[in-house]
């Protein structure tokens, strides 16, 4: 992992030294194009401000320097094909596609146009890249996932709750196709086993799906609950969190912002400071850099983030050991 982000900086670093300046680099008189997929509004997103800020902290000016193409499929991951289909006819510069069903139908759409991408899947296992060192083809990013962190996730639970015996994880099979989904919550059931619990997965491929899926948790006596990564759970989050507090399950997210929208608990990566990274690697790319030569680059710092107030609404009393871990609580 360390030879991994040594040789991503090296390349960055040389691209920046010797490449030309983005104005040369693209055709004269014509900002470069990032054609932004997302799952929800084809609009701004506070995430995607971070992402903008960060070129700006690079000196991009928008207007002058670069301009955006948002496309967003509202909610309905079916329609990535067709909008990145259109980001190719407007042959923008690169496509930034933070998350898997956007980068699948974007990598699909095109071979030649720069594409880089925040993705919480095995990005080989996915089949985006072929190697994360030597990423080859025009795909190149930053994962959000990484080996041992669902283990991490279930120890962080049974550590909150010594008593729970059953344990439901939600999945959404549309995240990264059916069967590395099933892969991925296959794992966590098996740490789950691993941790004492009885592993229950049940699956949301939409929101309609939520409100079923947890009154059978109820029904069948779960006492906890993971919420598995997606980006469709991630734009959910708040009726998520609603759901589960209606429901009084003690929840564990991959991302801050579903604590923040009043979940109980995440770990994970910080999405922020990988749309920062990402970046880096748009920078990089109009400035000359091939995506097949930048290695993809692995998470190596998690935060663990608690909800105090849900906490409490729960009648949980949450280890001081956790609290002292904890990158930040909310009270």
């Amino acid at each position: 992992m360390m030879i991994i982000r040594a040789a991503l900086t090296v390349v960055l670093v040389i691209g920046l030294l010797a490449a030309p300046l983005v104005a040369e680099a693209q055709q004269p008189g014509r900002a470069p194009v990032v054609g932004v997929l997302l799952l929800g509004p084809p609009t701004p997103t506070p995430l995607t401000a971070v992402f903008k800020e960060a070129l700006r902290e690079l000196g991009y000016v928008e207007g002058q320097s670069i301009a955006f193409e948002y496309r967003g499929a509202e909610g309905k991951i079916d329609r990535f094909p067709a909008l990145a289909a259109e980001l190719v006819q407007r042959r923008v510069d690169i496509i930034f596609a933070p998350g898997a069903p956007a980068v699948r139908a974007a990598k699909d759409a095109t071979t030649t146009i720069p594409i880089v991408f925040t993705v919480a899947a095995d990005p080989v296992a996915f089949g985006l890249v072929h190697d994360l060192a030597k990423p080859g083809g025009n795909v190149t990013g930053i994962t959000e996932e990484a080996p041992g962190l669902s283990q991490r996730r279930v120890a962080l639970m049974r550590e909150i709750l010594p008593r729970a015996k059953r344990v439901a994880i939600l999945w959404h099979p549309g995240a990264f196709g059916e069967q590395l989904g099933r892969e991925m919550a296959r794992d966590v059931e098996d740490g789950a086993r691993g941790a004492g619990f009885e592993a229950q997965v049940l699956a949301a491929q939409s929101p309609d799906d939520f409100t079923g899926a947890l009154a059978m948790m109820t029904q069948d006596g779960v006492d906890a609950l993971l919420v598995q990564v997606s980006p469709m759970f991630f734009a959910q989050r708040q009726r998520l969190a609603q759901l589960a507090a209606q429901h009084h399950f003690p929840t564990l997210y991959p991302w801050r912002e579903f604590v923040e929208a009043g979940g109980l608990m995440s770990y994970g990566v910080n999405l922020a400071s990988n749309l920062r990274r990402a970046a880096i690697y748009v920078d990089s790319i109009l400035k000359g850099a091939k995506p097949a030569d930048l290695p993809v680059e692995q998470p190596t710092k998690f935060e663990l983030v608690i909800n105090l107030k849900t906490a409490k609404a729960l009648s949980l009393t949450i280890p001081r050991s956790l609290l002292l871990q904890a990158d930040q609580v909310i009270e």
